[in-house]
Protein backbone atom coordinates (compact mmCIF):
# COMPACT_ATOMS: atom_id res chain seq x y z
CA UNK A 1 0.00 0.00 0.00
CA UNK A 2 1.28 3.47 -0.35
CA UNK A 3 0.10 4.89 2.67
CA UNK A 4 -1.72 3.72 5.86
CA UNK A 5 -5.02 3.52 4.38
CA UNK A 6 -6.04 3.22 0.82
CA UNK A 7 -9.35 2.98 -1.05
CA UNK A 8 -9.22 0.30 -4.19
CA UNK A 9 -11.80 1.19 -6.61
CA UNK A 10 -12.45 -2.32 -8.47
CA UNK A 11 -12.79 -3.17 -12.11
CA UNK A 12 -13.91 -6.26 -12.60
CA UNK A 13 -14.10 -7.54 -16.78
CA UNK A 14 -15.62 -10.04 -18.35
CA UNK A 15 -15.99 -10.39 -21.74
CA UNK A 16 -13.86 -7.26 -22.21
CA UNK A 17 -16.58 -5.37 -20.03
CA UNK A 18 -17.10 -3.83 -16.69
CA UNK A 19 -19.19 -5.92 -14.62
CA UNK A 20 -19.83 -6.60 -10.97
CA UNK A 21 -21.60 -10.28 -9.62
CA UNK A 22 -23.44 -10.39 -6.72
CA UNK A 23 -21.66 -13.33 -4.58
CA UNK A 24 -19.74 -14.32 -7.28
CA UNK A 25 -22.30 -15.57 -9.36
CA UNK A 26 -21.49 -15.37 -13.19
CA UNK A 27 -25.57 -15.69 -13.46
CA UNK A 28 -26.30 -12.47 -11.35
CA UNK A 29 -24.04 -10.14 -13.69
CA UNK A 30 -24.27 -6.35 -14.11
CA UNK A 31 -22.54 -4.28 -17.01
CA UNK A 32 -21.41 -1.43 -16.42
CA UNK A 33 -19.15 0.03 -18.93
CA UNK A 34 -18.00 -1.43 -22.27
CA UNK A 35 -14.95 0.81 -22.22
CA UNK A 36 -12.38 -0.73 -18.85
CA UNK A 37 -9.37 2.23 -20.26
CA UNK A 38 -12.21 4.95 -19.44
CA UNK A 39 -13.30 3.64 -16.20
CA UNK A 40 -9.97 3.58 -14.94
CA UNK A 41 -9.08 6.98 -16.12
CA UNK A 42 -12.36 8.46 -13.77
CA UNK A 43 -11.19 6.45 -11.04
CA UNK A 44 -7.16 8.15 -11.50
CA UNK A 45 -8.59 11.47 -12.25
CA UNK A 46 -11.12 11.03 -8.91
CA UNK A 47 -7.63 10.66 -7.43
CA UNK A 48 -7.23 6.65 -6.20
CA UNK A 49 -3.68 5.29 -5.93
CA UNK A 50 -4.79 2.33 -6.50
CA UNK A 51 -7.05 -0.25 -8.83
CA UNK A 52 -8.44 -3.27 -7.93
CA UNK A 53 -8.46 -4.94 -11.65
CA UNK A 54 -10.00 -8.58 -12.17
CA UNK A 55 -10.00 -10.87 -14.73
CA UNK A 56 -13.30 -12.63 -13.87
CA UNK A 57 -13.07 -14.78 -17.03
CA UNK A 58 -9.69 -15.87 -15.33
CA UNK A 59 -10.55 -16.19 -12.24
CA UNK A 60 -13.37 -18.82 -13.58
CA UNK A 61 -11.41 -20.77 -16.15
CA UNK A 62 -7.74 -20.91 -14.51
CA UNK A 63 -6.28 -19.10 -17.22
CA UNK A 64 -5.84 -15.44 -17.62
CA UNK A 65 -8.13 -13.69 -20.56
CA UNK A 66 -7.52 -10.19 -20.48
CA UNK A 67 -3.86 -9.78 -20.67
CA UNK A 68 -4.36 -6.80 -23.60
CA UNK A 69 -7.29 -5.20 -21.23
CA UNK A 70 -4.67 -5.08 -18.04
CA UNK A 71 -1.97 -3.71 -20.53
CA UNK A 72 -4.46 -0.91 -21.72
CA UNK A 73 -5.66 0.28 -18.63
CA UNK A 74 -1.76 -0.11 -17.29
CA UNK A 75 -1.09 1.99 -20.12
CA UNK A 76 -3.73 4.67 -19.74
CA UNK A 77 -3.16 5.09 -15.75
CA UNK A 78 0.03 3.48 -14.80
CA UNK A 79 2.24 6.69 -14.34
CA UNK A 80 -0.65 7.73 -11.53
CA UNK A 81 -2.08 4.89 -9.89
CA UNK A 82 -0.60 1.54 -9.13
CA UNK A 83 -2.33 -1.39 -10.73
CA UNK A 84 -3.11 -4.72 -9.14
CA UNK A 85 -4.25 -8.01 -10.81
CA UNK A 86 -5.96 -11.05 -9.56
CA UNK A 87 -8.12 -13.67 -11.67
CA UNK A 88 -6.54 -16.83 -13.35
CA UNK A 89 -2.67 -16.24 -12.12
CA UNK A 90 -2.10 -19.69 -11.00
CA UNK A 91 1.41 -20.22 -12.16
CA UNK A 92 4.38 -18.25 -11.60
CA UNK A 93 4.62 -17.53 -15.79
CA UNK A 94 1.14 -16.06 -15.73
CA UNK A 95 2.39 -13.44 -12.28
CA UNK A 96 5.48 -13.02 -14.15
CA UNK A 97 3.40 -12.31 -17.22
CA UNK A 98 0.93 -9.15 -15.68
CA UNK A 99 3.85 -7.96 -13.23
CA UNK A 100 6.09 -7.17 -16.80
CA UNK A 101 3.03 -5.29 -18.45
CA UNK A 102 3.33 -2.79 -15.74
CA UNK A 103 0.84 -3.99 -12.52
CA UNK A 104 2.18 -3.16 -9.03
CA UNK A 105 0.59 -6.15 -7.72
CA UNK A 106 -0.58 -9.94 -8.62
CA UNK A 107 -2.96 -10.97 -6.41
CA UNK A 108 -3.14 -14.98 -6.49
CA UNK A 109 -6.02 -17.42 -5.00
CA UNK A 110 -6.33 -20.42 -5.76
CA UNK A 111 -2.79 -21.93 -6.30
CA UNK A 112 -1.95 -19.91 -2.95
CA UNK A 113 -4.54 -21.87 -1.05
CA UNK A 114 -3.73 -25.07 -2.42
CA UNK A 115 -0.02 -24.85 -2.23
CA UNK A 116 1.19 -21.82 0.10
CA UNK A 117 4.66 -22.42 -1.00
CA UNK A 118 3.94 -20.98 -4.56
CA UNK A 119 3.33 -17.76 -2.98
CA UNK A 120 6.42 -18.14 -0.95
CA UNK A 121 8.50 -18.65 -4.50
CA UNK A 122 6.69 -15.40 -5.88
CA UNK A 123 7.58 -13.52 -2.85
CA UNK A 124 11.33 -14.62 -3.30
CA UNK A 125 11.42 -13.70 -6.84
CA UNK A 126 9.51 -10.50 -7.25
CA UNK A 127 9.20 -8.91 -3.54
CA UNK A 128 6.63 -9.09 -0.87
CA UNK A 129 5.17 -5.22 -2.19
CA UNK A 130 4.25 -7.13 -5.21
CA UNK A 131 1.97 -10.31 -4.31
CA UNK A 132 -1.07 -10.16 -1.97
CA UNK A 133 -2.92 -13.19 -1.59
CA UNK A 134 -6.84 -13.22 -2.07
CA UNK A 135 -8.76 -14.75 0.79
CA UNK A 136 -12.03 -15.17 -0.55
CA UNK A 137 -14.09 -16.13 2.76
CA UNK A 138 -17.41 -18.07 2.95
CA UNK A 139 -18.51 -19.01 7.06
CA UNK A 140 -14.55 -18.36 8.13
CA UNK A 141 -13.52 -21.11 5.39
CA UNK A 142 -11.37 -19.47 2.55
CA UNK A 143 -12.05 -20.64 -1.05
CA UNK A 144 -10.45 -20.62 -4.52
CA UNK A 145 -11.74 -21.82 -7.95
CA UNK A 146 -13.71 -18.87 -8.52
CA UNK A 147 -15.63 -19.83 -5.59
CA UNK A 148 -16.96 -22.84 -7.30
CA UNK A 149 -19.78 -24.72 -6.01
CA UNK A 150 -18.32 -27.74 -4.10
CA UNK A 151 -14.89 -26.82 -3.75
CA UNK A 152 -13.01 -27.52 -0.30
CA UNK A 153 -11.40 -24.79 1.05
CA UNK A 154 -9.62 -23.97 4.21
CA UNK A 155 -9.76 -22.05 8.02
CA UNK A 156 -9.04 -18.72 6.92
CA UNK A 157 -6.63 -17.62 9.95
CA UNK A 158 -4.87 -21.04 9.22
CA UNK A 159 -4.53 -20.24 5.67
CA UNK A 160 -3.15 -16.27 6.27
CA UNK A 161 -0.86 -18.07 8.71
CA UNK A 162 0.38 -20.36 6.72
CA UNK A 163 1.08 -18.06 3.91
CA UNK A 164 2.23 -15.25 6.13
CA UNK A 165 4.85 -17.79 6.97
CA UNK A 166 5.88 -17.99 2.98
CA UNK A 167 6.86 -14.39 3.57
CA UNK A 168 3.21 -12.84 2.12
CA UNK A 169 2.49 -9.56 3.71
CA UNK A 170 -0.73 -8.65 1.90
CA UNK A 171 -3.92 -9.82 2.36
CA UNK A 172 -7.45 -9.18 0.46
CA UNK A 173 -10.48 -10.71 2.91
CA UNK A 174 -13.60 -10.90 0.69
CA UNK A 175 -16.73 -11.98 2.44
CA UNK A 176 -18.27 -13.99 -0.44
CA UNK A 177 -21.81 -13.80 1.07
CA UNK A 178 -21.79 -9.99 1.01
CA UNK A 179 -20.28 -9.30 -2.32
CA UNK A 180 -21.68 -7.05 -4.26
CA UNK A 181 -24.65 -6.61 -1.93
CA UNK A 182 -24.09 -3.55 -0.67
CA UNK A 183 -24.89 -5.20 2.94
CA UNK A 184 -21.79 -3.83 4.56
CA UNK A 185 -18.74 -5.41 5.70
CA UNK A 186 -17.99 -8.49 7.49
CA UNK A 187 -16.08 -7.01 10.91
CA UNK A 188 -16.58 -9.94 12.31
CA UNK A 189 -14.42 -11.51 9.59
CA UNK A 190 -12.08 -8.77 9.02
CA UNK A 191 -11.64 -8.28 13.15
CA UNK A 192 -10.23 -11.81 13.76
CA UNK A 193 -7.72 -11.42 10.33
CA UNK A 194 -6.42 -8.77 12.05
CA UNK A 195 -5.93 -9.52 14.84
CA UNK A 196 -3.63 -12.42 13.75
CA UNK A 197 -1.32 -9.51 13.46
CA UNK A 198 0.77 -11.65 10.65
CA UNK A 199 0.01 -8.98 7.37
CA UNK A 200 -2.12 -6.04 6.14
CA UNK A 201 -5.48 -6.74 5.61
CA UNK A 202 -7.39 -4.91 2.83
CA UNK A 203 -11.17 -5.60 3.14
CA UNK A 204 -13.45 -6.30 0.30
CA UNK A 205 -17.13 -7.40 0.22
CA UNK A 206 -20.57 -5.28 1.19
CA UNK A 207 -18.79 -2.18 1.43
CA UNK A 208 -21.68 0.47 0.93
CA UNK A 209 -21.08 3.92 2.38
CA UNK A 210 -18.09 6.03 3.76
CA UNK A 211 -19.12 4.74 7.57
CA UNK A 212 -18.28 1.51 6.22
CA UNK A 213 -15.22 2.63 4.92
CA UNK A 214 -14.44 4.08 8.46
CA UNK A 215 -15.58 1.37 10.34
CA UNK A 216 -13.09 -1.34 8.78
CA UNK A 217 -9.89 1.20 8.80
CA UNK A 218 -10.73 1.50 12.58
CA UNK A 219 -10.59 -1.98 12.80
CA UNK A 220 -7.08 -1.78 11.40
CA UNK A 221 -7.27 -2.68 7.78
CA UNK A 222 -4.99 -1.40 5.43
CA UNK A 223 -7.52 -0.53 2.90
CA UNK A 224 -10.84 -1.28 1.44
CA UNK A 225 -11.73 -2.59 -2.23
CA UNK A 226 -15.23 -1.24 -3.56
CA UNK A 227 -17.09 -1.66 -6.16
CA UNK A 228 -20.81 -2.07 -6.90
CA UNK A 229 -21.60 1.54 -4.28
CA UNK A 230 -19.05 3.46 -6.60
CA UNK A 231 -20.56 1.93 -9.95
CA UNK A 232 -24.40 3.20 -8.49
CA UNK A 233 -23.53 6.12 -7.28
CA UNK A 234 -23.57 5.02 -3.79
CA UNK A 235 -19.80 6.35 -2.67
CA UNK A 236 -18.40 9.30 -4.39
CA UNK A 237 -14.82 8.50 -4.50
CA UNK A 238 -13.13 12.09 -4.50
CA UNK A 239 -15.15 12.61 -1.42
CA UNK A 240 -14.56 9.04 0.04
CA UNK A 241 -10.82 9.89 -0.22
CA UNK A 242 -10.99 12.87 1.34
CA UNK A 243 -13.43 11.71 3.94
Amino acid sequence: MTSGFDILPAIDLRGGRVVRLQQGDFERETAFSDDPVAVARAFADAGARWLHVVDLDGARTGEPAHGRVIRDVVGAVGDRVAVEVAGGLRTEASVAAVLAAGAARAVVGTAALREPAFAGRLVATHGPGSIAVALDVRDGTAFGEGWSVGTRGIDAAVALTALADQGVTTFEATAIERDGLLVGPDLVLLARLVGLVRGDIIASGGIATVDDIRAVRRLGCKGAILGRALYEGRIDLASAIDA
